[in-house]
């Protein structure tokens, strides 16, 4: 049963709480704790904007089950008599500005199961006594101020589900004994300061869905086993220091991936082309290693929205390099595509005008692409950055450029470009970045850029233009 504090606004606290425990007209010595231990938490919080909302009892044994108290705006700390609530299953206080420590004394709840404190602003470590929570489900944790080393401890507790620590300040090396944990199916360390390698033991956590360790100091190579976890959906690990090459099956075990982020490493060798088996990813991110040789095949990818492999060392500089852009017609999702910083040659094909109309960036510059650029991008009219500097573009901007009437940022400079700018680019009247320096424009600037009402910079360096600008 679920009674809300916000209900009874006239009432005194006591007398929710007494409502909140089914008292009829005697207070049993058990119920007493539970009303002690709620006063004494209430006492410890100094902001309560909206009341209590979401405390509930037990029908059996009129015990307090669950704190509820999400998004409340409560501040200050939580009580140590926490741990006097004998009967307690259930802890959230997500989204809300508590500070201090997250006090040891839970670690006497033997009947908790989920406890979710992210989003606050908690401090020191995470408690090692939580090892006496024997039945513990989920340790949400996220988002804090919580310093020190993952207690080794957690992988005693084997039905844990969930465990996310991500947005702390922890140190240390991931626990080897968190591959102990066989019921595991969310994992999120993101946004810490963990170092070492990853341990060989995740790799037996058969159930695992979500693995997250972006943006945290970790080395060496990623344990082989990982990616035999057949049933995983996400696997973040950008933003670190890890090497080595991916195994060239991978693709054939990770069949149910969506989301691979591999950001910012130092992973080398050929992107294994066994990627074309994924064929629920949605986000690939490679960017920033140093992956060489030819793009796999993507046409088997229907579902991508995101891909990006800027600043690798992708293709030769040869012509046809680029024919993999076709097979991205498939992804009938397609946002964002970046390829830029690497060595890809050849012309821009013409089926880019082909890829989805969701498309709203497409970034390749830095690379050695040369020949005209495509007339058919301007079928790409929700598209609204088209990043295409230092290559070796020639010919003439196509008019057709002045249909993409969402484009914001248009950077075609230092390129081989000639002609005149053309006045259609005069429909572009939400772009806020025109870059055209370093190219072989000439002619007077077009008055039809005094369309552009939102423009902020505009860059036409560098090149034989003449005649007055326009007011």
């Amino acid at each position: 049963m679920g009674i809300s504090f916000g209900e009874f606004p006239s009432c005194s606290l006591l007398l929710c709480i007494a409502l909140l425990l089914c008292f009829n007209q005697v207070s049993s010595t058990t119920n007493e704790t539970d009303k002690l231990a709620l006063l004494a938490f209430k006492a410890g919080i100094t902001g309560d904007p909206f009341g209590w909302h979401g405390v509930t009892c037990g029908r059996r044994h009129r015990r307090v089950t669950v704190l509820d108290l999400s998004s409340q705006g409560l501040s200050r700390s939580i009580s140590p008599h926490i741990g006097n609530l004998s009967f307690l299953r259930g802890m959230w206080l997500s989204t809300n500005n508590l500070g201090h420590e997250i006090p040891p004394q839970v670690g006497q709840l033997r009947r908790f199961r989920f406890i979710l404190l992210e989003d606050n602003s908690l401090v020191r470590g995470i408690p090692k006594n939580i090892l006496g929570c024997i039945d513990l489900v989920a340790l949400s944790l996220g988002n804090n101020e919580l310093i020190g080393e993952i207690p080794v401890e957690l992988g005693s507790l084997n039905k844990l589900c969930l465990i996310s620590l991500h947005g702390n300040n922890l140190i240390g090396s991931l626990p080897s004994s968190i591959g102990n944990l066989s019921s595991l199916k969310y994992f999120s360390m993101n946004r810490n300061n963990l170092g070492g390698s990853i341990p060989q033991g995740l790799g037996h956590l058969k159930n695992l869905l979500f693995i997250g360790l972006s943006l945290n100091i970790l080395s060496g190579a990623i344990p082989s086993s990982l990616f035999n976890l057949s049933l995983l959906v996400i696997f973040k690990v950008g933003y670190n220091q890890i090497e080595g090459t991916l195994p060239a099956g991978m693709g054939l075990k990770l069949s149910n991936l969506e989301r691979f982020t591999i950001t910012k490493n130092q992973f080398e060798g050929p992107f294994p082309p066994s990627i074309s088996n994924c064929t629920k990813l949605r986000q690939l991110h490679i960017s920033d290693n140093r992956f060489y040789g030819k793009v796999p095949s993507l046409e088997n990818l229907y579902k991508l929205h995101r891909f990006q492999i800027r600043e690798n060392k992708f293709g030769h500089g040869k012509p046809e390099e680029l024919s993999f852009l076709c097979l991205l017609t498939n992804s009938t999702e397609l946002e964002r595509v970046d390829i830029g910083f690497n060595k890809f040659g050849g012309a821009l094909p013409n089926c880019l005008g082909n890829l989805s109309t969701n498309m709203k960036v497409f970034f390749a510059s830095w690379n050695k692409i040369f020949g005209e650029i495509p007339k058919e991008i301007g079928n790409l009219v929700n598209l609204e950055r088209l990043i295409l500097p230092y290559n070796q573009f020639s010919g003439v901007i196509p008019s057709t450029l002045g249909n993409l009437q969402n484009s914001k940022e248009l950077h075609l400079g230092i390129n081989n470009l000639g002609g005149t700018i053309p006045s259609s680019l005069g429909n572009l009247t939400k772009m806020l970045h025109l870059n055209l320096q370093g190219n072989n424009f000439h002619g007077q600037i077009p008055s039809h850029l005094s369309n552009c009402q939102s423009l902020i910079l505009l860059d036409l360096f560098d090149n034989n233009l003449s005649g007055a600008m326009p007011p």
